[in-house]
């Protein structure tokens, strides 16, 4: 399988770095076939974004980095994958959250 991320955007500045560490449920929920996952870290971290499939095989690698605190939006593009439920998880030093998501084919 062949997975591509079609980019990355800032969507919140340094000055204003976010008060708390978030992941935000994805909408719409199911998708097809692409979608932003966005995030928010208070300070900066080695950040990891990964999708896992139902079993918990990693599927893809979003983002596995050092990124300042903000808010940040990650288009996943998710056209190579079958459909299904999928879960996303984002880890920030030791902060950690996942959800669920549901690609239609």
């Amino acid at each position: 399988m062949k997975f591509h991320l079609v980019g990355t955007t800032d969507v919140d500045d340094e000055t204003n770095p976010p008060d708390k560490f978030s992941l935000s449920q994805n909408y719409p929920n199911p998708f097809n076939p692409s979608k932003n996952i966005e995030f928010k870290i208070p300070e900066s971290r080695f950040v990891t974004l990964k999708i896992y499939d139902i079993l918990g095989k990693e599927a893809v690698k979003l983002v596995n980095e050092a990124k300042q605190a903000g808010g940040y939006s990650i288009n996943f593009d998710a056209s190579n994958l079958p459909g299904g439920i999928y879960f996303y998880s984002l880890t920030a030093g030791i902060l950690k959250e996942s959800k669920k998501m549901i690609l239609l084919k």
